[in-house]
Order: C-alpha cells, then structure tokens, then sequence
C-alpha cells in the first residue's frame, strides 16, 4: 500500500526534500523538473493525510493484556472456556479490534482465600493487564474491586451483587437484584399469590428478597420464610405442608435443587396444587423427568436469550471446539447463563476499546502494588465500557453507573411434559404472557371437582324440573361463571348444595366453622362459588379470589330542618317538665339549708371578736346566701360560703354537689345527642358481594346465616 511505502522509506522522502531545497530561486528549471515537482507536492501531500491516518489507526496498541480471577472449582470450566473462547472470536473476526489482539492472563486462587487472591492481583498489575474479570465469588471479588479501584482499573464481573451502592471501575452483567425482585412481585400479582413461603439457603438470601418482603403488605400476600440447608430441606418443606402454603419461592444454592427435587418427591408434595418458582436461571438444565406427569407447577426466569440468530451462530461455532464448555438439554447444546455473561462481558470490554480507539490514544505503563501510581488512562476505558451497547447472548446490554438496567428475562413454565417459554418481563413493561393457559395445566382436565354452593337468587337457583340431574339442576349467575372458568382452565367438576344452607359463621363455643367454609376446612369441597361475602374472619381460613362484585347497600336518614335560634334554646336538650323540678328542688334545698344553718349552733358567730363578750352574733346563710350558695353549687362554682366542716350541714353540701354533678353530666349528654340529631345525618352502609333482592327480611334472613 502506498502509505506504508512512505512509513517505511522514510529516508526516501527526506532526500526528495533534499532536492528541492537545493533549487536556489532565479535557477532555470527544465518541464521535466516542474512536472516532478508537482507530482512531489501532490504526493506529500497525500502521504502526509495517509500517515495521519496511520497514526489515528494505531491509538491502541497492538497487543492489550486482560487479567481474569477463576477459583480452583472453576479451572477448565464453563466459564473459563466461554471467556478465552470469546477472547478467540475478538481476534479472529478482527470486526472490533482490527489492529489489536488481546492476550489473556488466568490466575487461579482457592476460595475464601483473600490474601493469595491479592497477591494473584498484584502479579497481574505488574505484567501490565488492562482490566481484570472476576473472580465469581463475592468475598474475593471485594478485595479485587478494592485493588482496582485504587489503581484506576476496570473491573468486569458477571456474580449477583447484593450492594446498592455505586462502586468505581465496576462493571457488572448481572442484573441487579432490585429489579429481579420487581420481577419476582409482578409475576406473583398476576398469579394472584396470596400465601407464599420463601425457601433461601444462603446467609444473604434473606436479603436478596429483603424488597420482596417488604412489599408484601402492598401486595396483600402472606409470607412465611425459612432458611434451609440439603440437611433441613425436608424438615422445612414438611412444615410448609403443615401450613397449607402451596405457593413457594425457592432460592437455593444451585449445585443442591437435585436434592431439593428429591425432598420434594419424598413428602409427595408434586401435585397441581403446588407451584413452585426457583430464581435460578438454569433451571432448564436440571433432569425434570419425576416432575413430567403429576401436574406439578415449576416457574422460573431465563436470561440467555436462545432464541436470537446470535446465540444459534456462537453455539454452531462452539460446538466445533474441543472444550467448548456447553450443557446438552434433550441432546441440543446449551450455555449456561454464568457462562453467556463471561462471554457478554468480554464483548463489552471490546466494544469499550473501540470506541475509545476512535478518538483517545491508550497508554499504559506497568503498575505495582506497592507504588500510588495510577494508570491514567483507566478512568477513559471505564467510561467507555460504561457507555458501550451490546447486543449479546443475554440480550441487550446496556449500564447506568456500571450496573446493568435494561434487559429483558423469559418467563419458563413446566408445561406439557416440557418446561417452555410461556411470556418475558421487562423492567419498563412487566409481566407478558404470551399463553395465558400456561398455567392451568391440561392434565388436570382428568379431575373431577367437588363445588360447594348455597341457592340464592340470582346467584345460584335451582331448576323445578325434577327430571333434571346432576349440574344440569342448577343456573344462574355464579354457575354460568363456573362454566366459564372450567371451559378455560380444563377441568370437570360436580356442583353440591352445603348441608346447612349456611355460607359459614364461626362458633367461638366449639371454636368451628359452619356452613361453606366448613365444608372447604374439612376438604369434603375442592371450592365453592357463592354470592359470598369476604370478610377478615374468613380470609384466615380459606382464599378468595378477586370479588366479582361490589354494592354498597346504605340506609339513609333525612337530615331535619334546622330551627331558628332562641334565647332559651339550651332549655332543649331537656323536657319543660324536667325544668320545673329542677326549678323546684332549687327553691326547696336554698329553703332547707338555710332552716338547717338557723337551727346548727356551729353557723352563728360572733361578727366582732374583738368584743368577746357581746352577746350579738349573726348567721352567714341568709335567705339570700343560702340561695346563692346552691346557685354556686349548681353551676359548679365558687360562692365565698362554705359551712362549717365535719358537721350536718358539711355532709347536706357534699349530697347537694352529688346530686347537681349528676345532674349535669344528664344535661350535657343530652344535648350532645341533640346536636348530632339537629345538625348531622346517619349514614349505614351494608357491604356485600350481593343485592337486596326481598327487602328487609332478607337481610335479617343473610345476617343471621352469614353474608
């Protein structure tokens, strides 16, 4: 090519410059010479343009080195293979990194091991690696991330991380766990989970599902949780079974679901009525053949996106290699997701160096462990790593602070013999079921259920025809709903009339329901369609599923005509003839105790007692006194008299406050409840799920059975 003749024939060009600068001005120049400077201009001008163009091409180096922590479980693994096998793909398409190869460097350190994983790092640093990836387990991965933080490294991880918090030169794949547990709850409200059991083995799983529990409350579920162990597994699931809980999430270590799924199988709890849903995203890869044919329900989430031409194209390409770290499902080859997001994340550092290729020079100087320095580049490549948009095997990847926000996840269900894609949830989208009857299986179409009723008009009536048998006696509302809900879901049932006529009221004497909920308690009915109402009482016993109906049924008052205000209007509350007696026990007591201080020598004393020996002295209770101390008594305030203590006319003072104290506590009743008749309306209302369809006797009638 015509640019690298000029970068390696340097010399060349310099000694055409030569002679032109030894032309001195006014010398004769031949055509031939002005023909070969121009064509000289022309072409310097054009290496000049070609070399700089060089230059931009060459911004990388030609060989980038890339670190990777393994633990020793992990040597020659999956993971292991998906990382040096998209490293391989990089260099060989040469579609990213045309000018550049990237080189690996493993490491291998035993788990729980810090220390030898710092000085695995440190080695790495100074051979002059440019990002390091992994290791898989959390306590390593922190006193990694630590190291690269300090010296400016990126750090690429593809683990669940727990932290909320934003590390610098971290990027991670995964998907964070704050939107995996927004997951978990939508999927739940579509299945309308009420009563859930949380199964987690790990110390930090309870915190993994710490945001789905505390949205429980908003859900209105019922959660019951147990860590567990492969040594408690049965233990745990048997008191599940106690419990009657037969919705379960299960976040187990993933190497014991075979045991798990073999504690399963010895409580017999893989019927239809369990449902079981794993946050594992591989659970496809697990042998399902003792969960095929019992109608047991299984969820879970999938991340690798199979369906997608890239991911058929990576496999055919793997399957060529001699270690190409894929599962066999039903004999087709599978990547695990821990493997895919290795693979993804190897993408995501490439497509970072090409996008700071394009407009920053990278270089790097070896570091140490033992030196502050930095690399100064670091901070540029996180941030275009940050940037980059992949389109990988689990979908597209795209970061927010080095964590990943936007990706869609499959929803698998156990489905016909076979677990199947049955919908997908986004983030921005939730929950999409693209088959809804995917969660009613169709082997359950063999099952005959008992229905519980009670005849209520025009919920559920029976027919006079006496020739009619069977389901056939009954219609109405409730039982065309029934009919719907069987033609869907795929099942048969048989309609019963509840012995009792009762809908179910619980007896705190026998400590017993009766009725249709007694008949569900006891499992003598499967379910029971009713016009039922739903209560407190009744949703700790049994479930209800969404009401069908809502009425208000209410009682109203009208509101009386307000009167005009009078003068005497605080004489209302009591009759006139109330005020006549209290007016004439005034009079008769002012007139007794004033006869009573006449009579008790303890009232008369001597007005001067500086003349002691006067024979003048005076009563204080007067006529007029006398009535103006009941007056104070009356409206219980000070009169300046009291009678003397410890004596008749003291205890007559204590039964008069007694009686007037009752008095106004009488008065002041009243005349709360004629405020509340005068300016304020009542207002009852009557929930239920029913209409009043006979008036007041059927409401006596609905009281006294139950609503």
């Amino acid at each position: 090519m015509y640019y690298s003749m000029c970068v390696y024939n340097l010399s060349d060009c310099c000694s055409c410059c030569k002679r032109l600068r030894s032309l001195k001005r006014g010398t004769p120049v031949s055509k031939e010479t002005i023909r070969w400077k121009r064509s000289f201009g022309l072409y310097t001008i054009v290496h000049l343009a070609l070399f700089s163009m060089v230059l931009v091409a060459n911004a990388l180096p030609p060989v980038i080195r890339v670190g990777a922590i393994f633990t020793e479980d992990e040597r020659e693994g999956s993971v292991e293979s998906a990382f040096k096998y998209a490293i391989y793909r990089i260099n060989k398409e040469k579609i990213l990194l045309p000018n550049t190869q990237l080189v690996y460097d493993i490491e291998y350190v035993p788990r729980d091991d810090s220390f030898r994983t710092t000085k695995k790092v440190c080695r790495q640093l100074e051979a002059g690696v440019q990002a390091i990836f992994g290791p898989s387990d959390p306590s390593l991965a922190s006193h990694v991330q630590s190291i690269c933080e300090a010296f400016d490294i990126p750090h690429i991880e593809a683990r669940i991380d727990l932290e909320v918090s934003v590390k610098e030169f971290s990027i991670n794949l995964y998907p964070s766990q704050n939107i995996m547990n927004l997951a978990y709850r939508d999927l739940m409200m579509y299945l309308n989970w009420t009563k859930v059991a949380i199964i987690y083995e790990e110390d930090y799983g309870l915190f993994k599902q710490q945001d789905l529990i505390h949205s429980s409350a908003e859900m209105r579920t019922e959660m019951y949780i147990r860590q567990a162990n492969p040594e408690t597994y049965r233990q745990v699931l048997r008191a599940i079974r106690q419990k009657e809980i037969y919705k379960i999430i299960v976040d187990t270590n993933p190497t014991n679901i075979k045991k798990f799924f073999r504690s399963i199988l010895q409580l017999q709890m893989n019927d239809h009525r369990y449902h079981y849903m794993f946050t594992t995203f591989d659970l496809e890869t697990y042998d399902l053949e003792d969960f095929r044919y019992n109608s047991v329900n299984i969820t879970a989430f999938r991340l690798v996106d199979v369906g997608s031409k890239r991911y058929q194209d990576i496999i055919d390409q793997m399957q060529k290699l001699q270690h190409s770290g894929l599962d066999l499902i039903n004999g087709v080859p599978y990547i695990q997701t821990e493997s895919a997001l290795m693979f993804d994340s190897v993408y995501a550092f490439a497509h970072g160096l090409k996008q700071l290729d394009s407009s920053h020079t990278l270089t790097f100087k070896n570091l140490s462990c033992n030196s502050d320095r930095v690399w100064s580049d670091g901070l540029s490549l996180y941030n275009y790593i940050n940037s980059a948009a992949v389109d990988g095997l689990t979908g597209k990847v795209n970061f927010i602070e080095g964590r990943r926000n936007k990706f869609k996840i499959d929803i698998l269900k156990l489905k016909q013999e076979v677990i199947q894609k049955v919908g997908f949830w986004q983030p921005d989208v939730g929950v999409n079921i693209s088959d809804p009857t995917a969660f009613y299986d169709s082997n359950i179409a063999n099952i005959t259920l008992i229905v519980m009723t009670r005849e209520e008009r025009p919920y559920v009536m029976v027919k006079e025809d006496a020739n009619i048998t069977g389901n056939a006696r009954f219609e109405g509302f409730c039982i065309d709903l029934l009919k719907a809900i069987a033609q869907q879901v795929g099942f048969q049932y048989k309609i019963e009339l509840v012995p009792d006529n009762m809908y179910g009221v619980y007896i705190p004497e026998t400590n017993s329901w009766n009725g249709i909920v007694q008949e569900l308690m006891e499992r003598r009915a499967d379910l029971a369609v009713a016009s039922m109402t739903i209560n407190y009482a009744r949703e700790s016993v049994i479930d209800f599923t969404k009401p069908f109906m809502n009425l208000g049924i209410g009682i109203l008052f009208k509101v009386p005509t307000s009167q005009p205000t009078r003068l005497f209007s605080f004489m209302n509350p009591l009759a006139i003839e109330i005020w006549l007696y209290v007016l004439a026990a005034y009079i008769l007591v002012s007139f007794a105790l004033f006869v009573m201080a006449r009579f008790s020598p303890y009232e008369w004393k001597n007005p001067h007692p500086c003349y002691r020996d006067t024979d003048i002295v005076e009563n204080q209770f007067s006529i007029s006194n006398s009535f103006w101390f009941i007056t104070g008594t009356f409206l219980r305030q000070g009169s300046g008299l009291n009678p003397k203590l410890h004596y008749p006319l003291a205890d007559f003072r204590s039964c008069t406050n007694q009686v007037f104290l009752i008095y106004e506590s009488a008065r002041y009743r009243n005349l709360v409840l004629y405020s509340i008749w005068v300016h304020s309306s009542i207002h009852v209302y009557l929930d239920s799920s029913t209409t009043i369809a006979n008036g007041v006797g059927t409401i006596e009638a609905r009281l006294h059975h139950g609503l």
